[in-house]
């Protein structure tokens, strides 16, 4: 037995005989062993190797040469006294067996080999490498060098020890790959006698074409249809210059060609292509409002914007002014999902009397997927927007970019970069699609892009939209959504007649704020929905007589338990605990930040999945309170051979933004000083090392979830008072707001009062 430094190699087989080049570290090694490793298995036999020289890589890297000598069966793995895993092996150098046993299998093997050889036109040295082999155990080993033997099979030929049976296996192998060789040479000979078979009947068919044109029995062909065809349409003249070359070319080279197909499709999609028609909008800003407001609730910003829209266009139309291609639309609706980006699409659609087309870019990697293939690719097509044009049968529909924020880019191009030209209103009059090659007017085209976030929309591409937020429903919105659309239609979906089930506002108000807790209202759509199945199984099993009236007792038995509370005041009662607010990407949400403190030298510790700008809030809170002790009534000593520790909750979840800066001091100066912090108090903001309080972003979506989650005072940056004007004037009314501009007014505002001292 010998102790040997293991060396795996994954996904490759080092044979006895053969030599390679390892970028590992062997140290003073003489001889390794080479072990084949897959999917974290490996081999019970290796190659015993011979280390014939080391080098220095460019970077500081090592890579030895080692030579295969033969091969060894794995032992017992240990770990070296340099760390290295080490094994036993017993090593299995070939014992030639008696000639007699293997001349017949040599022979074979040999003849197979060149065939395989002489169907491949390998190079005359590779046969004499194969004849100048004389043992058996070292030629078996050559089936290890083909290209087309797979991991498995090479792992199998090493671990295959005795000569003749490895011989039978090499014979075997080299067999299959013989059979495969000779049926593709088989179908290439196929594909070149049908080629010239093709090419002659080509030569035929022109000759078949010219006498019938002799004698007068042209009956027409595919390019006289196109002829006819352009004569017929209303195409730009550019475009009609385009298709008559075209046309052109068709007619050069015949109908029976592989390019003549090529030239049809593109003719096919060329005519396609809309050109000259337009919906017949109707520019009336009244009914616009109206079809508006009977399909969504809220979202006034988008509606005001429309109808301005449309004013706009009313105005010019009336007054003889020239339209400007230039003046395009070009509306980005961002906020959380199911807040109704989507789906106002189809409405604006349907106010301004216009085509609808909705286009799905979430996970779009490829730029030609909105500019198109260059048709010198085989399989060439146009890009979306040519197709949404095709669709729509209009060169003025509404277009709906959606999930306009997870466009990717990789090694096939940017799409964002691709967006940048039909999103500009001073370009996308005179887009070009690649596949086309001709100009498009897009400027006639109602944009509407979507998007969760703003953060990973790219910046020039965001420079070209003009934002809309939708920051999410208040409660008594999300209530009159529910009343007015969502349970009509989970009525209507669920086989109930109105007067079957009825309910009240205060119990659609119960599973608004029991059941969800959400910007949008997909979940409480999923409620409702979920409340009226199992209303209408009981109505058909005959449990419940109708008409059924929904009660706080059937919604409870629909949906079980109570799922969200109003845990402000129980999370807030121990010194230590604040609470702050966050935007993430599905909405505003509540973030409780706890602090505690232990015997120890660690310093800070952060839990919570962190990011890099909240862990340096929180080194900022600490140095802020440990700087101020004496005017927070802390005494000094307590921060001496003590280790602090700040965890946010529901640490599966990674945080990061510049707004928990003043709730992090806030729950450290909690903790210090013994003072609980108020439980009706959110606060937002970013915090300086002296102590200064930045703005912040997303205030609207921070306060509305404030509200949904039962708290009363909100504080807040004095720099975003004016982000007031957002909220909606029914949680103004029930909410204080405190802008602050130091600290020491955050601390002010959010701790309980210091307790009186007793008196001795």
């Amino acid at each position: 037995m010998s102790d040997l430094l293991l060396i795996p190699l994954e996904d490759s087989v080092v044979f006895p005989n053969m030599s390679v080049t390892l970028t590992v570290e062997v140290g003073e090694a003489e001889r390794v062993f080479l072990v084949p490793v897959r999917d974290g298995e490996y081999a019970g036999v290796g190659t015993v190797a011979e280390v014939t020289g080391k080098m220095r890589l460019p970077g500081g890297g090592s890579a030895v040469t080692v030579a295969g000598l033969h091969r060894g069966i794995a032992g017992a793995a240990h770990t070296g006294p340099d760390g290295r895993l080490r094994v036993e092996v017993e090593e299995r150098p070939d014992e030639q067996p008696p000639r007699v046993r293997t001349a017949e299998l040599e022979r074979e093997y040999r003849a197979v080999v060149e065939e395989i050889l002489d169907l491949r036109d390998a190079d005359p040295r590779v046969h004499d490498f194969v004849r100048s082999i004389t043992e058996a155990g070292a030629l078996a080993d050559t089936s290890g060098y083909a290209p087309d033997i797979n991991f498995a099979e090479k792992v199998e030929l090493l671990e295959t020890v005795d000569i003749v049976e490895r011989l039978e296996l090499s014979l075997r192998l080299q067999r299959e790959r013989l059979a495969e060789l000779q049926v593709r040479r088989r179908i290439r000979e196929d594909v070149e006698t049908g080629a010239q078979k093709q090419q002659r009947e080509y030569i035929l068919r022109r000759q078949m074409d010219s006498i019938r044109k002799e004698l007068g029995e042209d009956d027409g062909s595919a390019a006289e249809d196109y002829r006819t065809r352009i004569a017929e349409a209303e195409l730009p003249e550019a475009v009609r210059e385009q298709a008559e070359r075209e046309v052109a070319r068709l007619e050069r080279m015949g109908d029976q060609t592989g390019e003549s197909q090529m030239i049809r499709t593109y003719l096919d999609w060329l005519f396609a292509v809309p050109w000259g028609k337009r919906s017949e909008e109707r520019l009336d800003p009244k009914h616009a409002r109206e079809v508006l407001d009977a399909d969504h609730a809220g979202l006034e910003d988008v509606k005001n914007r429309i109808v301005e829209y449309l004013a706009v266009r009313k105005l010019r139309q009336e007054r003889g002014i020239e339209e400007d291609k230039r003046s395009g639309a070009i509306l980005t609706l961002i906020g959380p999902p199911g807040t109704g980006k989507t789906s106002i699409g189809e409405s604006i659609a349907r106010a301004l009397n216009r085509e609808f087309v909705r286009m799905s870019l979430g996970g779009v990697h490829d730029e030609a997927e909105i500019r198109g293939h260059r048709r010198t690719y085989i399989g060439a097509m146009p890009g979306r927007l040519v197709r949404a044009l095709r669709d729509a049968k209009t060169m003025n529909p509404v277009i709906l970019l959606d999930e306009v924020d997870k466009v990717g880019a990789d090694w096939r191009g940017d799409p964002s970069a691709a967006l940048l030209e039909v999103l500009d209103p001073a370009q996308n009059h005179s887009f070009r699609d690649h596949y086309l090659d001709v100009e498009l007017d897009l400027s006639q085209v109602v944009f509407i892009a979507t998007a969760n976030v703003a953060e990973t929309i790219p910046g020039p591409l965001l420079d070209r939209m003009e934002i809309i937020r939708f920051d999410g429903y208040t409660v008594d919105e999300k209530v009159a959504i529910a009343r007015d659309y969502l349970w009509p239609r989970q009525r209507e979906r669920n086989g109930l007649h109105d007067e079957e089930v009825a309910t009240t506002d205060a119990i659609l108000g119960t599973v608004v704020t029991e059941y969800t807790r959400e910007a949008g209202v997909r979940q409480l759509e999923r409620e409702l929905g979920k409340l009226l199945r199992k209303t209408a199984t009981r109505i058909v099993s005959g449990d419940l007589a109708t008409p059924v009236p929904v009660d706080l007792e059937l919604v409870r038995d629909a949906l079980g338990r109570q799922r969200f509370f109003q845990e402000s005041a129980e999370r807030t009662a121990v010194p230590g605990v604040a609470t702050g607010l966050a935007v993430t990407g599905t909405g505003g949400d509540v973030l409780f930040v706890e602090a505690t403190s232990m015997k120890g030298k660690d310093g800070l510790v952060l839990t919570g999945q962190l990011g890099d700008v909240m862990k340096e809030s929180a080194r900022i809170a600490l140095s802020y309170v440990r700087s101020h002790a004496d005017e927070l009534g802390i005494d000094g000593e307590t921060f001496d051979e003590r280790s602090f520790h700040v965890h946010v909750p529901a640490g599966a979840i990674p945080k990061d933004g510049p707004s928990a800066g003043i709730t992090m001091t806030t729950a450290i100066a909690s903790l210090l000083s013994g003072r609980p912090v108020k439980h009706t108090v959110g606060m937002t903001g970013e915090v300086t090392l002296q102590g200064r309080v930045l703005p912040i972003g997303g205030l609207k979506q921070k306060v509305l979830a404030a509200h949904a989650a039962g708290l009363t005072d909100v504080i807040i940056p004095e720099r975003n008072r004016a982000d007031l004007d957002d909220v909606p004037a029914d949680v103004k009314a029930e909410m204080a707001f405190h802008p602050v501009m130091t600290l020491d007014e955050v601390l002010a505002l959010a701790l309980e009062p210091a307790p009186a001292h007793a008196l001795p």
